[in-house]
């Protein structure tokens, strides 16, 4: 599986957060997933930290991308194309792009932004439970 983290699920993991439920901490750690980290995810952390609203180091969330060994997907004209395409569901340009990324990569975007699955996007939450068969 190929998923596409959104910005707070790239946080949450870093930081070992507890909103990162069971199911996607097991879908990142998987060695047979391919885990993409979009360079707009890194381009919010620095607007929002510039502003204020973020207390992150972008260096440090960086090297830690390239330890985890998660790949970073640049921004491509094929994006911007579907980005066009997108309903407003709401206003942020960053989650609009992440999605549009997901949908013409066909990934699977983890988010807990509700209004991804209005775009028709493949999509696991961040809370999501284990499957039924690996609940012990």
């Amino acid at each position: 599986m190929r998923l596409l983290l959104d910005t707070h699920a790239l946080l949450w993991w870093l930081a070992d957060d507890d909103r990162l439920g069971p199911r996607p901490r097991d879908l990142i750690e998987d060695p047979g997933n391919d885990v993409l980290v979009s360079v707009v995810s890194l381009w919010e952390i620095v607007v929002k930290q510039r502003v204020g609203k973020l207390e992150a180091d972008i260096e440090e969330i960086v090297e830690a991308v390239g330890r985890e060994g998660f790949a970073c997907l640049d921004i491509s004209t094929a994006h911007l194309l579907t980005l066009a395409g997108l309903p407003m569901h709401h206003r942020d340009p960053f989650d609009h792009l992440l999605i549009a990324q997901a949908l013409a990569e066909d990934v699977t975007f983890l988010s807990n932004d509700r209004n991804a699955a209005r775009c028709q996007v493949r999509l696991v939450t961040c809370a999501d439970p284990p499957p039924p068969s690996a609940q012990g």
